[in-house]
């Protein structure tokens, strides 16, 4: 059992519920694609996302809105998290099953988190892409001082929550973009947006 992946362990109800919040999917493509999107709080991971929904119609599995979907007052424990990763893990599966383009938005602080998005895709023939989202530790703790302001924010990340994680960042070991959504994004977005098509 210790081999099994961790999306084995999915909840079969955590996972429809992930995927009945997502609303109507887009038309199967030949390929699917799987856009691993990682980065600190604050540095734009998100909007960034929404870009790439924009131009791809792909469908965007965001940790924290999942989070918040299986949890009403989320405690960030150890068990929680697990739960929140294995239902959004096998969400993804079941997604590029059926020929979707998926975007993961979430910290993925290492690459012990990234890797098995990296097992997914290649498991199911994916195009995979990823994404580094940074921008100047001033523009993100700026964005996470303004978030605390807005209480429908998906996040709780706060600059407590940044500093703590800024000494956990892995460099990503493959190849990827690396976007700084201090500046325009369009140039970066339609990069990625054509690697997801070339699928």
């Amino acid at each position: 059992m210790k081999d099994r992946p961790t999306w084995y362990f999915a909840r079969t109800s955590d996972v429809d519920r992930v995927l009945q919040s997502l609303g109507a999917l887009p038309p199967p493509r030949t390929r699917p694609a799987l856009v691993v999107v990682a980065g600190l709080p604050g540095t734009g991971k998100s909007q960034f996302s929404r870009e790439l929904r924009l131009r791809t119609g792909a469908i965007i599995l965001e940790s924290d809105a999942i989070r918040r979907l299986l949890f009403e007052r989320p405690s960030y424990s150890w068990w929680e998290s697990r739960r929140v990763f294995t239902a959004l893990h096998a969400a993804v599966e079941r997604l590029l099953d059926s020929g979707a383009f998926c975007i993961v938005d979430a910290t993925n602080l290492a690459e012990a988190y990234r890797r098995p998005l990296y097992e997914i895709a290649e498991r199911h023939g994916a195009k995979l892409i990823v994404v580094e989202v940074t921008a100047p530790a001033e523009v993100a703790l700026a964005r996470l001082s303004e978030r605390e302001a807005v209480p429908e924010s998906a996040s709780d990340a706060d600059v407590a929550v940044y500093e703590r994680m800024l000494g956990e960042w892995e460099e990503i070991g493959r190849e990827h973009f690396v976007v700084d959504t201090s500046k325009r994004t369009d140039e970066a977005a339609d990069a990625v947006a054509r690697e997801m098509e070339s699928a």
